[in-house]
């Protein structure tokens, strides 16, 4: 792969063991993935629709579809599976632009031949007791939804490079970390193009740089890691301090992991990673991995994974430390996260294709896009509804599980890192010498 930026080619493959076969699909519809016995594909059912529902009942399975890469003109692309007889066969049906694919009549309950299920009207007494219960007002009906676009708002000059950023929910402060210090932003600087930080937390060496930061889930602490012989522990409020140096065994932490508990933290250093007890402040314990495979590090439910330039992605138990997978992606991994459920991995490639692993089977989707990056960046949000991948410049903005495209937007400068808020109003990006704020629009 040549250094110089070439132009996105797209597809979506299902990957397996056995020979592949290929099916061109126009990029409107919407996928479902149904289960097959035979592991063979039903595109011939009536008006394309799938014969059987892939998961179990109220569960639905991520779809992923590709992504353009300057342009947001609709592109054809190609899903290629390659079947094996245990996996989960491939059901398209075809919809209109932006919508999603819905199971066909003869995947509901009791229905046979394709009919459509129906069930016996209520009675006179079930009627009379539903006349009673007065509706549920609108404004008190919780609803999931996704951005359709968004508003650059604000712009936080951090003065260096931006390489680790995170946003609090509950307050809307943003912490940009770089080289030297941490800078703190209020509310209010959200939404401003020269306001000052409100706070500057300076490190002993000006020379220390932080690469990646953790915010806890009660957005109370963060830690922060990268060219430092420690791991340092923040407490945010009522006042941001130095809570505790965790004095790590590696000069430069590349990658940070919290458990949803926060009880756990992984740092990734060249050829092992540290497990911290945040509670007590102690190291559990240094395990070993392949040198050029743990430049990230995430953890999902009893897992964590781990990859980096030996373009190999790597599970391991959380408690006994053991290899359970290695996956080859051909391509060097620059980024790991999982979904809300830690059901689903999401790796991003050198060549900015997207891989999509689910923790427990063995399923594993393909986004091809075929364009050399430097940096590739992808965060789930707290909903989530979508996600946000950046791409040197580039911010993609997709709704799972459809991938249906929001909102593209372009930057002038390459994007470092970037982060959603937990309530799901803000993205922020950090790039050459500052943070930009986007109000996410719905």
């Amino acid at each position: 792969m040549s250094g110089e930026k070439e132009e996105a080619s797209f597809g979506m493959f299902r990957v397996h063991d056995e020979p592949e076969e290929r099916r061109n699909v126009p990029e409107s519809s919407g996928i479902f993935y149904q289960h097959e016995q035979q592991g063979q594909y039903q595109l011939d059912s009536p008006y394309g629709m799938p014969q059987q529902s892939p998961w179990p009942p109220m569960q639905h399975h991520p779809v992923y579809q590709e992504m353009s890469s300057v342009t947001m003109t609709q592109q054809p692309w190609n899903l290629q599976a390659l079947g094996r007889s245990e996996l989960q066969a491939t059901s398209f049906s075809e919809v209109g632009p932006g919508e999603a694919a819905v199971a066909g009549p003869s995947s509901l309950p009791g229905s046979e031949f394709g009919q459509p299920y129906s069930s016996p009207p209520p009675g006179a007494e079930v009627c009379s007791l539903l006349s009673t219960i007065p509706p549920v007002p609108d404004d008190v009906v919780v609803r999931r939804r996704a951005p359709q676009n968004s508003w650059k708002v604000g712009t936080l000059r951090h003065g260096k490079r931006v390489f680790a950023v995170a946003i609090s929910g509950s307050t809307h402060h943003v912490y940009t970390c770089g080289t030297g210090c941490i800078k703190v932003w209020g509310d209010s600087a959200l939404r401003a193009w020269d306001k000052a930080p409100q706070a500057q937390l300076d490190f002993q060496d000006p020379q220390d740089c932080v690469f990646t930061c953790k915010l806890f889930p009660d957005e109370q602490s963060l830690i922060t890691g990268g060219v430092s012989q420690t791991l340092t522990l923040w407490d945010l409020a009522p006042t941001p301090r130095v809570r505790a140096q965790l004095a790590s065994t590696g000069s430069m932490c590349h990658s940070l992991a919290i458990s949803h508990d926060a009880h756990i933290c992984l740092a990734c250093f060249k050829g092992f990673v540290e497990m911290w007890d945040l509670q007590n402040q102690v190291l559990i314990r240094k395990h070993e991995v392949p040198k050029y495979g743990s430049r990230r590090v995430d953890i999902a439910g009893n897992k964590f994974w781990t990859g980096g330039e030996d373009t190999n992605l790597y599970s391991w138990d959380l408690r006994t430390c053991q290899m359970l997978q290695q996956h080859h992606l051909q391509y060097e991994i620059l980024s790991i996260t999982h979904d809300p459920s830690e059901e689903w991995m999401l790796v991003g490639l050198r060549t900015g294709d997207i891989v999509i692993l689910h923790t427990h089977r063995n399923d594993r989707f393909t986004t091809v896009i075929q364009k050399y990056l430097h940096h590739h960046n992808i965060k789930f949000a707290a909903s989530g509804t979508f996600f946000v991948t950046t791409m040197d410049e580039s911010i993609r903005c997709l709704e799972a599980p459809s991938l249906r495209r929001l909102f593209q937007v372009e930057e002038p400068l390459e994007i470092l890192c970037c982060d959603v808020s937990p309530d799901n109003q803000y993205l922020v990006t950090g790039s050459r010498n500052s943070a930009t704020v986007y109000q996410l629009l719905y």
